[in-house]
C-alpha cells in the first residue's frame, strides 16, 4: 500500500504524462495543417500546454538538441517520468519494511 503522498505523487506524474502526449499531439495537429492555430480555443490550448511541458522540454534540449529537426525531448520526458513511476512503486515497499 503506498502511502499517501506517493499516491499523490504518482497521480500527479500520470496527469503530466497525459499532458505530454496531448502536447505532442497537438504539435503534430498544428504542423500538418489539420487545426487552425487563429482559432481563440486552439490558441489558448496551445498557451497552456507550452506552459507546461516547454520548462521542461527547453531543459532537456539543453543536453539534447534536435536532430535533424526531429526534437527528443517528449519522449526522453515521458521516460524519466516512467521511471519515476517504476522506482517509486518498486522502492515503497521496501521503505515500508525499514531498508
Amino acid at each position: 500500500m503506498l502511502n499517501p503522498i506517493a499516491f499523490l505523487i504518482l497521480q500527479l506524474l500520470n496527469v503530466y504524462e497525459w499532458i505530454v502526449i496531448v502536447a505532442v499531439i497537438v504539435s503534430w495537429l498544428t504542423a500538418f495543417n489539420v487545426i487552425n492555430e487563429h482559432n481563440n480555443f486552439v490558441r489558448s490550448l496551445l498557451r497552456i500546454l507550452i506552459t507546461l511541458t516547454e520548462p521542461v522540454f527547453r531543459q532537456i534540449r539543453r543536453v539534447i538538441p534536435p536532430i535533424s529537426g526531429l526534437d527528443l525531448s517528449p519522449l526522453i520526458v515521458f521516460l524519466v517520468i516512467e521511471t519515476l513511476k517504476y522506482a517509486m512503486t518498486q522502492w515503497q515497499p521496501l521503505v515500508e519494511r525499514g531498508w
